[in-house]
Parts: structure tokens; C-alpha cells; sequence
């Protein structure tokens, strides 16, 4: 064998070697994560929905999640600035931005699963609420809910007239509506920060969701809870990437991404949240937490707020494209629809 066809082979074997290295190639996609090592979304979602895209992608598409790259009010621009390539983000930490997203934190004082309001929160999303452009800069893959929120304080209450003057945590949105409505002195503070405070006493208890009770450390602070059907509010998130990420992955993998995501990842974020909260029940039970709910002359006086804020809501999301009525009409048909439909159950992966 001469040495120019030493030269061939040996640059054919270098091709073909490159070429099977660019099919082994990887994309990882970086999540920034908040809330805990053992709260839902880092015990179930993040590791459920990297199972899905590798699966999806044969492995070419990954995910990797790092902690504490910043606080929950900046995974925002953590996103779009490119520090980070995805995370989940709470609208109410926003406060101005975000409007069109308040539509599923009203109380409705009706019970359903967080994984149905996920799915029918996506839906009216991409049909109703994405043209209002508050997510501009970055794509949205999935939209979520927490279960319903509900009022914990050191002292019990027994009413709403007795959480009058009363400081309680906030995190904005309709529950910092509410707040004002009820006579509370709201304080704003995300949920990692309500142990501390309530310790301290800085707070008398806090407006949270009743998975809080064991991943916050709440019942440890706030040994009783108000409680009203449906939740006094409940609170809007989404998924979110960096449009960036899309450039690094063939047209075939955008698309398998994108399949594992929008519907499925926000009844994944809903489905997190219902088990979450049954976790924090029992946890709380245990630990001697006493659930009360509110008399029914309260609610009624809770429906009569919530329409006001409903109507100030709706001239508000006007200015910005959206009907509000319709929305609102469309959310609750795909509720029912959401009910019909199989759970993501069976399909999610816990660590």
C-alpha cells in the first residue's frame, strides 16, 4: 500500500469518525432551579421531563439542573439574559409585567386537581392570553398552577374578620388582592423566606399553598389554617427557555422537545402539585394542624370580592388585547375538558 492511499483511508476513517461523533453529539439544556432540593418540581418534574427528552431525542437532548443560581424573582431574566437555558417561574414575583396570567389565581370556591387547571390553563394560554406578549424574549413551554391557597397562622382564626390587621405573607398577584380586601397587612415574601420570618415574628402567618405546610416548613411556624373550597386564590407559573437553546438541537429534536412539553409538561407541573399537597396534609395532620374552614356568610362576602377583582382584572388585560370574558369562558370549558382525559400518572419519574 503506497502512502497516498494511507492518506485516503486514513482521511476517510477521520470523516467518518467526525461524522459519528457529531451523531453522539449531545445537547444540554440548563435548567435553573428554585425551592428547595426536595421540593415537587425537583424531585418529579425536572426529572421527568429530562427522562422525556431523552427518550424523545435518543438521547441527543438533555437536561442538566443546577440550584441556586438565583433567587425565584430573577429565574426571569436568568432565562433571557442566557445565564441559564430554562427554568419555572412564578408571574406574581413580577409584579407590573404580568396581568393576562392572574386568570386561574381567582378563586373559583369549586375543587379540581392542579394537573385538569394545568392542562386548561395551557390551552387558554396559547389561545387566548399568549397575544397579551408578557413572556416577550423568552418561549413558554408549559403554564402551571399550585393547588389551592389557603391562610396559615400562629394563632387560630376562625373567620376573616379575625385575620383583620393581621401581617401575613404574600407573594403578590390575586392573593395580594385579596389581602387588602380582608384588612391584612400584606408582606411580600417568596415561600423559602416564610419559615424564617414567621419564626422571628416579623409575620403572623402566611398566605401559601398547603404543600407548604412540609417543603416550607410551615406547620412548624403556623400550626393552623383557614380554609375556604377551592382555595382562597391559587397561583400561575410557567416553564420557560431561552429561544437560543433551539439553535444548538436539529429541527427533529426542536420538535421532540417541544412534543414532551406544553400539555404534558404543565399537567406534569400540576400533577407535582396535587401530590405535593396531599404530602404536606398528612405531614401537617401529624403534626397537629388544625384546618378550619371559613362560615358560610364568609363566602359569600370572598365571592363578593373576587368579582371585583374579577372586573378590575378584565379592564386591565383589555389594554393589552385580551377579552377578558372570553378567557375566562374558554378556561372553564377546558376544565371539564382537562377532567375527561387520563392523568399524567403513570408516565412520571420521581428521585
Amino acid at each position: 500500500m503506497n502512502n497516498s492511499t494511507r492518506l485516503m483511508i486514513g482521511a476517510v476513517a477521520a470523516v467518518g469518525l467526525s461524522l459519528g461523533t457529531q451523531a453522539l453529539a449531545q445537547t444540554t439544556i440548563t435548567v435553573s432551579t428554585w425551592g428547595g432540593p426536595n421540593h415537587g418540581v425537583n424531585t418529579m418534574v425536572w426529572p421527568t421531563w429530562k427522562a422525556w427528552i431523552e427518550e424523545a431525542t435518543d438521547d441527543r437532548v438533555t437536561v442538566e439542573v443546577i440550584h441556586d443560581m438565583g433567587p425565584p424573582a430573577s429565574q426571569m431574566a436568568l432565562v433571557a439574559d442566557g445565564v441559564a437555558d430554562a427554568s419555572w417561574i412564578f408571574h406574581a414575583h413580577m409584579a407590573g409585567r404580568f396581568l393576562a396570567t392572574q386568570l386561574p389565581e381567582f378563586p373559583t370556591f369549586e375543587d379540581f386537581s392542579s394537573e385538569d387547571a394545568a392542562a386548561a390553563y395551557w390551552h387558554t394560554h396559547q389561545e387566548h392570553l399568549a397575544q397579551a406578549g408578557e413572556h416577550r424574549g423568552i418561549d413558554v413551554m408549559a403554564m402551571g398552577v399550585h393547588g389551592p391557597g389557603q391562610i396559615f397562622t400562629r394563632d387560630k382564626v376562625e373567620d376573616i374578620d379575625g385575620l383583620a390587621g393581621k401581617r401575613l405573607r404574600v407573594g403578590g398577584g390575586v392573593m395580594s388582592g385579596l389581602a387588602d380586601a380582608m384588612d391584612v397587612i400584606g408582606v411580600a415574601l417568596p415561600p423559602t423566606g416564610v419559615y424564617e420570618a414567621a419564626s422571628q415574628g416579623v409575620v403572623d402567618g402566611a398566605m401559601l399553598t398547603l404543600e407548604s405546610l412540609k417543603s416550607f416548613r410551615v406547620a412548624e411556624v403556623a400550626p393552623h389554617t383557614l380554609t375556604v373550597d377551592g382555595g382562597f386564590y391559587r397561583g400561575s407559573f410557567a416553564i420557560v427557555v431561552n429561544p437560543m437553546i433551539w439553535d444548538q438541537m436539529s429541527e427533529e429534536d426542536r420538535e421532540a422537545v417541544h412534543s414532551v412539553s406544553g400539555e404534558p409538561l404543565s399537567r406534569l407541573f400540576g400533577y407535582m402539585m396535587d401530590v405535593s399537597d396531599e404530602r404536606g396534609v398528612e405531614f401537617g395532620k401529624a403534626e397537629g394542624q388544625t384546618f378550619t374552614p371559613v362560615p358560610e356568610g364568609d363566602v359569600e362576602t370572598l365571592r363578593d370580592i373576587t368579582d371585583q377583582l374579577i372586573a378590575d382584572w378584565s379592564e386591565s388585560v383589555s389594554e393589552r388585547g385580551v377579552d377578558a370574558e372570553e378567557a375566562l369562558a374558554y378556561f372553564y370549558d377546558q376544565l371539564d375538558v382537562a377532567a375527561e382525559q387520563d392523568s399524567i400518572a403513570p408516565r412520571v419519574v420521581e428521585h
